[in-house]
């Protein structure tokens, strides 16, 4: 939710956090305390002192976080230290009270036919009734498989539910998954012993061998919705489905199938698919869910084209769209105002989706998203140095801030930008289109694989080569031209049809998402590696998918080149304002991040292709 609360229109509304759990000091904990006006801490203050803090701050609207959930101090609102008071989010269904005016849902949740049921009034947001956060961290490292528990090769079924949300009837449809699915496991959450053992046993009357239950450990977030991504497929449940943990899996590409169910807490990931623009893996029986999950496992094009479409819908439908979702909320608390005002009491309504007008002004600037720590260490500690003029750059234009503010880490010394903007922001350029001046392009690659070609023999049949970003294919053609089975990523799906119509292998989105290990000999980021949201996690990646002694090759501009310090004491250096890219390094500070992840440098160049530029060959190390 951090993100709604840093997109609240302070110009029509004072945001006030009351925390009721004790403060554990994690990056979140930070990160809210930024996000609101006020944050006050009322843990060790009795229930009724606590309502008339609330009281006496003159709060309008109070929204109810937690409802009958663990820890919740629901007494509190019982005291009616508020005008209005919301049930929202935290506990999805009626709280039965008559201190409780509203519950925020949507259409799929929690339908109007359903108020007889609820003694709040239902108020429904256009899209989904779950914010989400668009700038949530997820970990550098995807960790392998072997670490996870997993085997290297099957299909992985996961469920992350809480155990008692798995009922004998989904327990038995998953087992029959397994039977159906030679190799395949199922990764669960790892709750406790008991619950291992319980359905251990459960799988071994059901014929499944215990072994292909794969429990996973408590673990942070971020490392967590990181280790999804080994996953193929989520298995959702019922009466309670998957709520935070749906839109998790979501977040980070991984497709959920669902049933519709009967009740709030059983509808919510219908919901958040349709939200996303995936309501075909929204189903409507145990025969036809079993049917679905089945056929995606054993089916790979049609579970490939399914990810294709949620990683194409994750950052342009509604789900996580935070500022759209903020704005039908902040409407909605508005409505419930206006009712209050003229004297009434507590109505159903719906919010109107947001207007084209409004939503055509809202888009007129895109900001990048902040970046809560260090990309690198994650350290909160970092200090401004420059903001510079962007609005000079040829990829500039005028929805974009016209700024660009570089910041230091105080902890390990990176450079990097406030934030970085989405894929989707900048239209492909000329310049990166697949062919563009292919053979100046061809005489400045040249050198660079001549160079990869002293370190790695291209004469070896085994040898792939696997160009990040290959924007007009130079480099990758180059590399096959000299005798290296050339492969192409690219999240630019026009140049992706392109290559692969000239009978290239080649992959489409970042290289975090591709499966296996030791696949490639060479990994190249050609002037691509600053514009990395996480270079970190790139590198990961890296690691596990070269052969042992395979090569990286990077270039970049390097900021302790002396032309770079002259042009900045000048005042004159324009690398500061460049508009895509979100990270500045100089050799130093590139070679201890290639250490940290396994790679030992063993050839620096300057860059024939670019002023100040570098370029570094590493050795997979480890």
């Amino acid at each position: 939710m951090a993100e709604l609360f840093e997109r609240h229109d302070r110009t029509r509304f004072e945001i006030i956090a009351y925390s009721l759990g004790r403060d554990d000091r994690s990056e979140m904990r930070y990160r809210l305390g930024k996000a609101f006006d006020r944050f006050v801490d009322l843990h060790d203050l009795g229930d009724m002192q606590a309502a008339q803090r609330i009281h006496a701050d003159q709060i309008d609207i109070l929204v109810e976080l937690k409802g009958y959930t663990q820890h919740a101090r629901s007494e509190i609102a019982a005291f009616r230290p508020a005008p209005i008071q919301v049930n929202f989010l935290g506990y999805p269904g009626t709280m039965g009270a008559d201190f409780i005016d509203y519950i925020i849902a949507d259409p799929v949740t929690l339908p109007m036919d359903q108020q007889a049921f609820y003694d709040e009034r239902i108020v429904h947001l256009p899209d989904c009734y779950q914010p989400n956060d668009s700038r949530r961290r997820t970990a550098d490292k995807t960790p392998s498989r072997a670490e996870c528990g997993l085997p290297e090769r099957g299909f992985v079924f996961c469920c992350f539910n809480n155990s008692y949300k798995i009922t004998p009837k989904f327990f038995a449809i998953w087992m029959r998954l397994l039977a159906a699915v030679p190799g395949s496991v199922l990764w669960l959450f790892d709750a406790n012993e008991l619950v291992r053992g319980n359905l251990g046993n459960e799988a071994r009357k059901a014929g499944v061998d215990p072994r292909r239950l794969v429990f996973a450990p408590r673990t942070g977030v971020a490392e967590h919705l990181a280790r999804q991504r080994l996953a193929d497929l989520f298995l959702d449940t019922l009466p309670y489905d998957a709520h935070t943990t749906t839109s998790d899996a979501l977040w980070v590409g991984l497709p959920v199938v669902t049933i519709l169910g009967e009740a709030f807490a059983g509808r919510v990931a219908a919901s958040l698919l349709h939200a996303v623009g995936l309501a075909e893996l929204v189903t409507h029986s145990l025969a036809e869910y079993e049917a679905l999950a089945l056929r995606l496992a054993i089916e790979p094009m049609l579970l490939a084209g399914v990810r294709r479409k949620l990683n194409a819908n994750r950052l342009t439908h509604p789900l996580f769209d935070c500022a759209r979702y903020t704005h039908h909320l902040e409407a909605a608390f508005t409505r419930m105002w206006e009712i209050f005002t003229a004297g009434g009491g507590a109505e159903s309504f719906a919010v109107a989706p947001i207007a084209a007008p409004i939503a055509a002004e809202l888009q007129t600037r895109i900001s990048r998203h902040p970046y809560a720590a260090c990309p690198l260490c994650g350290s909160a500690e970092h200090a401004p140095i420059i903001a510079a003029d962007c609005s000079k750059h040829p990829d500039y234009r005028t929805d974009l801030p016209p700024v660009t503010k570089w910041q230091a880490c105080k902890s390990c010394g990176h450079i990097f930008t406030e934030g970085y903007f989405a894929d989707e922001v900048f239209a492909p350029r000329l310049a990166d289109m697949l062919g563009h001046e292919m053979e100046n392009g061809r005489r400045a690659a040249a050198p660079i694989v001549a160079r990869v070609a002293r370190h790695i023999s291209p004469l070896d049949g085994e040898a792939a080569w696997l160009d990040v970003a290959f924007g007009n294919g130079a480099l990758l053609f180059a590399a096959a031209e000299w005798g290296f089975r050339a492969i192409g990523l690219d999240h630019r799906q026009a140049n992706v049809v392109a290559l692969r119509q000239l009978g290239f292998e080649v992959h489409c989105g970042a290289i975090e998402d591709l499966a296996g290990s030791g696949r490639f000999t060479v990994i190249s980021f050609a002037d691509v590696f600053q514009r990395l949201v996480y270079p970190g996690q790139a590198l990961a990646a890296a690691h596990r998918l070269l052969r042992e002694d395979g090569v990286l090759i990077l270039s970049m501009p390097n900021k302790d080149a002396m032309l770079f310090n002259l042009l900045h004491a000048n005042q004159a250096n324009p690398y500061w304002g460049e508009v895509a890219d979100c990270h500045i390094f100089g050799r130093e500070r590139l070679y201890r991040l290639l250490r940290e992840h396994g790679f030992a440098p063993v050839e620096y160049n300057v860059s024939e292709r670019h002023k100040i530029g570098m370029e570094v060959i590493a050795r997979r190390t480890g």
